[in-house]
């Protein structure tokens, strides 16, 4: 019985190769009712993918709003919280980028689920190829107005003083804000083209410094897979309120795919 346990667990191993990307989920925008819904969706993906994955990206914006509190992080969210512990658990790791909607994240996501929590960009070796992962905010020409606010808002002065907020307010103001965000009206936004998407602009100048031979983000509400002349495919994961749209890198190949 023992030989046989050992066998069905080197055999789950074995079939957890893949890696999965996925942005702007989004939770906890209004309507609140859609977010519902969309979560319920998101956590049927996420026990879809757990069968063969070995680890997965979550790109920024998977929360609409996020602070930890010393004691305190948002209500909500309990099933697709419940069913990223199910998978860390299982032994998937777990890495959250911080996005713009939340980049208040420290430490509660990583206690709980051993996730990596990354700030900015990440560059991995997988199988002798190089990617390039960001949310994708601030990055690429103009938005000086954001990128001025960015640096303020990941402030630890910035952050401290929200903290003196009681959690009433402080999640009170940001959940009235989350009413007048962009994702709020449920329209899909549209591709510009090559030359106006500002994320592959910013990526043409990053490669003229380092090679990648894929670059994904987040961020930009528009699901898009181009490979540039160099051979650099360039994926932008889209969101779930439209499009339910992620990656998945199997080894040999990275591919855009649709949920549903």
């Amino acid at each position: 019985m023992f030989t046989i346990a050992i066998l069905v667990i080197l055999r789950r191993m074995q079939t957890r190769n893949k890696i999965y990307f996925a942005s702007d989920f989004h939770l906890g925008a209004f309507p609140l009712e859609k977010s519902a819904e969309r979560e319920k969706i998101i956590v049927q993906w996420l026990d879809h993918v757990k069968k063969d994955a070995a680890e997965i990206y979550l790109v920024g914006d998977i929360f609409d709003f996020w602070f930890e509190y010393a004691t305190v992080v948002p209500k909500g969210y309990i099933r697709f919280l419940g069913k990223l512990a199910e998978l860390a658990d299982l032994g998937i790791q777990l890495t959250f980028f911080k996005g713009n909607h939340d980049m208040w994240m420290f430490g509660y996501l990583k206690k709980e689920l051993n996730a990596r929590i990354i700030d900015n960009e990440l560059i991995l070796n997988l199988y002798g190829k190089t990617f390039y992962l960001h949310h994708g905010d601030g990055l690429g020409p103009g938005d000086a107005k954001y990128k001025f606010l960015k640096k303020i808002f990941r402030s630890s002065f910035c952050q401290w003083l929200f903290a003196r907020l009681h959690p009433n307010l402080g999640i009170g103001i940001a959940t009235r804000w989350s009413k007048h965000s962009r994702i709020s009206n449920n329209s899909p936004e549209t591709f510009l083209g090559e030359d106006k998407e500002w994320l592959i602009v910013y990526s043409k100048t990053l490669l003229q410094q380092q090679y990648y031979d894929y670059i994904i983000y987040g961020h930009r509400h528009v699901p898009y897979d181009i490979t540039l002349q160099g051979g650099t495919q360039i994926v932008n994961l889209g969101e779930w309120i439209n499009h339910r749209t992620y990656a998945v890198w199997d080894g040999e190949k990275l591919s855009l795919e649709k949920w549903n």
